[in-house]
């Protein structure tokens, strides 16, 4: 489904047909908040948890990645927690990327598996105990912001800085799951994600109360020849228009772009007609990360996948929450540094 404009406009001008949806967003809120109530299971490990106040994309994935592979980096046995949205497997379960399918999984634990240990779970408390036994030194739970079930150590909420909190209100006025001072009162960091420019509008419409750092997403180097290439482009993630961008900046030729919704099944009949239509237009498929784990086996070898990574524009104000749980450089055997 495609997230409707009204959520989008400027908080000050939210429309017509927001306002008429906004007592039901206030009972969502309601609803959200007696939830959020409840006692959440105390791990014996820190637990980091990457989620957002927005439904949809934020770019919670990639910074999850981002941490695996900074704490990793220091000497931690990091772990990852999903509930697996889409995927059928209830859990908790190892996933493992040789024998397990996005269907099963989900999309995004497939994806992480490679950077780390993860679980998918439906019941989230279950999945931590399940790292915690298996070893874990730090577990991140990817998603649950407003999951109550597991008590957080640290909770970053991710923002789209282009689309910001939208204009402010809560499912089905607007794009947000609680409102946003709610959330913020309960997140330790801010983490925006996007370019300058839009960075700017975003501490000018939504003024950040709380550690604020700042990231974007940048293509990594694959030697893939890029520039000028004849491409059919197609993504199931929360913004595609952020990907088919990043191409574009890369100067390949983008003859089609087909936006999908976020998760989209990629079924063999959707990918034969997305494989005709770009032969047709004598145009190479390409895709990203996280789509390329839902491809059915026939059609890996054929479509290119364009993976990016989340580049933090300054790790300070994060290297200090982190050294605040004892979380530091000198890894697991040392002191954290100093903040």
């Amino acid at each position: 489904m495609r997230a409707p404009d009204f959520w989008f406009t400027p908080p000050d001008k939210p429309g017509l047909i927001s306002t008429v949806l906004r007592p039901m967003g206030a009972l969502y809120a309601h609803l959200t908040a007696r939830r959020l109530r409840q006692p959440g299971y105390h791990a014996s490990v820190p637990i980091i948890c990457v989620g957002n106040i927005n439904a949809g994309g934020t770019g919670k994935t990639p910074t999850t990645i981002a941490l695996v592979q900074r704490l990793s980096a220091w000497g931690y046995d990091v772990h990852v927690v999903s509930r697996g949205y889409g995927g059928s497997l209830t859990g908790p379960v190892a996933v493992d990327p040789t024998t397990h399918r996005a269907a099963q999984t989900g999309d995004e634990p497939l994806l992480l598996s490679a950077f780390a240990p993860a679980w998918v779970s439906k019941d989230r408390a279950a999945g931590v105990r399940a790292a915690e036994g298996a070893g874990a030194d730090v577990i991140i739970l990817d998603d649950g912001f407003q999951n109550p079930s597991v008590h957080k150590n640290l909770s970053i909420v991710v923002v789209d800085a282009a689309r910001g909190f939208g204009n402010g209100r809560v499912l089905p006025a607007g794009p947000l799951r609680e409102p946003v001072a709610t959330g913020l009162a309960r997140a330790d960091i801010v983490l925006s994600i996007g370019p300058p420019d839009a960075q700017a509008r975003f501490d000018e419409t939504w003024p950040v109360q709380k550690p604020h750092t700042t990231a974007h997403l940048a293509p990594l180097p694959t030697g893939m020849p890029w520039k000028g290439m004849r491409l059919f482009a197609f993504a199931g993630i929360g913004h595609p228009e952020k990907f088919f961008h990043t191409l574009r900046d890369l100067g390949a030729d983008i003859v089609k772009a087909k936006s999908l919704a976020d998760h989209q099944p990629l079924t063999p009949a959707l990918m034969r007609r997305l494989e005709q239509d770009a032969t047709a237009h004598r145009a190479q498929l390409v895709t990203t990360e996280k789509d390329a784990v839902r491809l059915p086996e026939r059609f890996r070898m054929n479509v290119l996948t364009l993976p990016v990574r989340l580049q933090l524009d300054d790790w300070e104000p994060l290297d200090r929450c982190l050294a605040d749980l004892g979380l530091g450089e000198a890894g697991p055997e040392g002191p954290a540094p100093k903040s």
